[in-house]
């Protein structure tokens, strides 16, 4: 998804790829998954998860579609990828998941991990984090949020949800969010062509199934379990994103990358074995 959204965003815009994503994605899974019936919401899930839910879409798509290169723009993915040790963290402070000492050493080799990706080449260099964080302040931090929010979501649908999906509905309702900022707000236009066009369908038949996937994950699955097949996703995310932008990363990236993986395991072992 990190290499489809900054692809798309780069013909489309980064509000108009966005939303033009979303929407596409919705109607995908209205015909797939299904509207789901809203009276059967809790609402508690109802107004967490579309507040939760679109607002992390929103920050992910937008913090790639306004990073600056190709190459900050696989950092700030990586960036949104703390998500995975921040759900073990939420699961145990909200959900009463039982845990030990172990997930302190894991959130901080995650945290230690991110650094040493904006570090550049030379690995932890903080004079090089503040000068990349500064070229593109805005994605940076929407990225950050956003791996905080997504945890939220997740903590709150497992404990909310009750069996229900509402899936198709957020998404919906995330394109429409977009649709509204493309229109009130100034947006550079949208330059349509074929390879646009493709990795526009690509990305929403990803989107669209994934989220389907791990919704259900979450509704009638061991949430730590899932969590495990998550911990990956950063170096598959990254090492496809630079196939499919022909962005080449840094030895020190795939290290921080590999950081990140080894300390969202960490957290799930500190959940395992309490």
């Amino acid at each position: 998804m990190v290499g489809l959204i900054r692809g798309v965003s780069e013909g489309l815009g980064p509000v108009g790829g966005a939303a033009a994503i979303y929407t596409l994605s919705g109607l995908l899974l209205v015909f797939t998954v299904g509207l789901p019936n809203l009276r059967q919401f809790s609402l508690r899930y109802f107004l967490a998860g579309c507040l939760l839910f679109v607002s992390y879409e929103i920050c992910l798509a937008l913090s790639l579609g306004y990073a600056a290169t190709r190459q900050q723009a696989i950092e700030v993915g990586m960036v949104n990828y703390l998500w995975p040790s921040l759900t073990v963290l939420f699961a145990i402070l909200f959900n009463g998941q039982k845990s030990t000492w172990v997930i302190i050493p894991g959130l901080l080799l995650s945290l230690f991990g991110i650094s040493w990706v904006l570090g550049g080449e030379q690995g932890l260099d903080i004079d090089e984090i503040v000068s990349n964080v500064i070229s593109s302040p805005l994605s940076y931090f929407l990225a950050f949020i956003g791996a905080f929010i997504w945890a939220a979501y997740c903590t709150v649908t497992a404990k909310y949800a009750k069996g229900k999906n509402g899936i198709t509905f957020f998404v919906l309702l995330t394109g429409l969010s977009l649709w509204v900022k493309y229109f009130l707000s100034d947006q550079p236009p949208m330059l349509v062509s074929w390879p646009v066009i493709i990795k526009l369908v690509l990305c929403a038949l990803s989107l669209g199934f994934a989220y389907a996937a791990w919704n259900i994950g979450i509704l009638h699955g061991n949430v730590s379990l899932l969590a495990v097949g998550s911990y990956f996703t950063p170096i598959l995310s990254s090492a496809l994103a630079s196939f499919l932008l022909n962005a080449p990363l840094s030895w020190s990236f795939w290290q921080g990358a590999g950081m990140v993986c080894m300390g969202s395991l960490l957290c799930w072992y500190a959940t395992r074995r309490g």
